[in-house]
């Protein structure tokens, strides 16, 4: 395989011609080996017994990059010669395919809000195909917005100009957070115009309509196998398990048993989930639509829809207004609905395997794999090294002095590296409250009950520090590479919205280069850091948003 750099080659222009990408090999596994819908025609049905149905993107006005993550580019093995060409645009615009690629929607259903919906599918998701990138990894490369497929229930499989930001600034930002993700290559403005009712309230508007270009190894989610489930057709589910496994899970190959193969790969959902899950509470994201359909097989955030990222600390929050009455969705709640979703994923491979067992036992291990991985993620993000007695008692404490009052938990967990421990009981309550002042949202709560509760704690937080053996320098250094200074708050997703809407990109490049180092001071950019403006506290995009967001 060439580990060159792309580099197009291109014909004359042309709607239809191939855009030939040199050094690349697209495999195309997926499509290769699995069955495809025999209906060419590109027209909303229900589709069975196949696993995708092939689809072209369809073209639009004036596509034109708007940004790009380096980080992607240089995994597929693209120099910046290439992203900055026009044809670049044209290809992940929609407009023109990449030479072998082999572009498809994939054929899934899903429970949504607890409820079976059926058949979903790619709805505005097409992926080119799948090519070995240089070093060697599988990458599908998927346009989000790039037009309809089979599986659009009646919409237009467009996407607008602000949640492609969101997909595209969010999806880099947890890669560089270190949590598993499918990534953003680029966003590509298209130059049309799109109508959607964000707040399915009855106010229509015509909105700049954008494509990402997103990469994964596999986009393959646990409703990809409750679609044939539930349609009894264990041929289907029989093949996409098989497949899946290969593909995804080499390692397990060399089981004897298909029974075997499906426990241990189940095993090992069920563990990515669970680690998964641990990053997004340390770091305080909220997914918004944890659907079957939009969780994945390799333990990735994937559908970047109705996200937000916890400010004042709130276990109850959900940024999903289609979840605001039930908040099935909020972000305490997250550990307990992966756990259902992957109990309907069991449900699913029961029908492949004669022995249920592995199932149950890989099921009735999350919530142990959780639980260890959550006190682990606490007692390191709190300086204590590791998870001991008593420790339980303090993180209820704690989380109960956070909810209390109004407190930034981004803020609050990244600044407390700062209060003095070593003599904390030396120390007046002012001393130790200091470093906190940037966290309250009502200062004067600082002065208040919950001021006082939050020494208390502190005191008690101190003498555990102390047991847990670690000198200062090291458990900053520890606590500061979990606890983020910086993360795409829900308030800086808007202002990069509002600028690009005005034409200005300035925000969305600088945001996006913030976002690449988290977990540094860096100097001058402190206003990135900032606790939630009051402008933002109800606006729709910060506070509020639904599933056109």
């Amino acid at each position: 395989m060439s580990t060159e750099p792309f580099a197009m080659a291109l014909p004359e222009p042309g709607a239809n011609d191939p855009v030939v990408l040199d050094g690349v090999r697209f495999v195309n596994r997926f499509t290769a080996e699995l069955p495809a819908d025999p209906e060419p025609a590109n027209r909303v049905r229900q589709v069975t017994g196949a696993a995708f149905s092939r689809v072209r993107p369809t073209p639009v006005a004036a596509p034109r990059l708007l940004a790009h993550s380096p980080e992607v580019a240089g995994l597929l093995g693209l120099d910046a010669a290439t992203v900055g060409s026009q044809a670049f645009a044209e290809v992940f615009g929609g407009n023109r395919l990449p030479a072998g690629a082999d572009p498809y929607a994939a054929c899934y259903g899903g429970h949504q809000f607890g409820n079976w919906a059926g058949q979903l599918g790619d709805g505005r998701a097409i992926a080119l195909g799948e090519m070995v990138a240089p070093d060697g990894s599988h990458q599908t490369l998927q346009l989000k917005g790039a037009g309809p497929t089979p599986y659009s229930r009646g919409a237009d499989g467009r996407a607008v100009l602000r949640s492609s930001i969101r997909e595209f600034l969010c999806s880099e930002a947890m890669a560089h957070l270190g949590i598993p993700t499918t990534r953003a290559l680029c966003l590509v403005a298209t130059g049309d115009d799109v109508v959607r009712d964000m707040l399915y309230d009855g106010h229509p508007r015509p909105e700049p309509g954008a494509v990402v270009c997103r990469v994964a190894p596999s986009f393959v989610r646990f409703g990809t196998f409750q679609l044939p489930a539930s349609r009894q057709d264990r041929d289907l589910l029989r093949q996409l398990v098989d497949f899946t496994i290969r593909a995804d899970y080499p390692h397990l190959v060399g089981i004897d048993s298909f029974d075997g193969r499906v426990g241990a790969f189940f095993a090992e959902v069920c563990a990515r989930s669970a680690a998964l899950v641990v990053h997004w509470m340390r770091v305080g994201f909220v997914h918004g639509v944890l659907n079957t359909d939009n969780l994945s097989i390799l333990g990735l955030t994937i559908d970047y829809g109705p996200y937000g990222w916890l400010e004042n600390f709130d276990p109850g929050w959900t940024p999903n207004t289609t979840d605001a009455g039930g908040r099935r969705y909020r972000y305490g709640a997250q550990p307990q609905i992966v756990h259902w979703n992957l109990w309907q994923l069991a449900n699913a491979l029961v029908g492949v395997v004669e022995d249920p067992q592995p199932l149950q036992a890989a099921l009735d291990g999350y919530g142990t794999l959780y639980e260890e991985g959550f006190n682990a993620m606490m007692a390191a993000r709190l300086g204590w090294g590791s998870f001991a007695e008593g420790d339980e008692e303090r993180l209820t404490e704690l989380f109960g002095v956070l909810t209390a009052a109004e407190i930034d938990q981004v803020l609050f967990f990244r600044v407390l590296a700062r209060v003095p421990a070593a003599d904390a009981d030396g120390r007046t309550d002012d001393e130790l409250l200091a470093p906190l002042q940037q966290v309250w949202y009502r200062p004067e709560d600082a002065t208040g009950p919950a001021g006082t509760a939050m020494v208390g704690w502190l005191r008690s937080w101190a003498r555990r520090v102390a047991l847990g053996g670690l000198g200062d320098d090291e458990r900053r250094r520890i606590m500061d590479g979990l606890n983020p200074r910086f993360v795409l708050r829900n308030y800086l997703a808007q202002e990069v919205i509002d600028a690009a809407e005005a034409g200005d990109l300035s925000v969305l490049h600088e945001v996006a280069d913030v976002l690449r180092r988290p977990y540094d001071e860096q100097p001058g950019r402190e206003r990135f850091a900032a606790r939630r403006p009051e402008w933002a506290r109800h606006r729709v995009g910060c506070s509020m948003l639904s599933c056109s967001s």
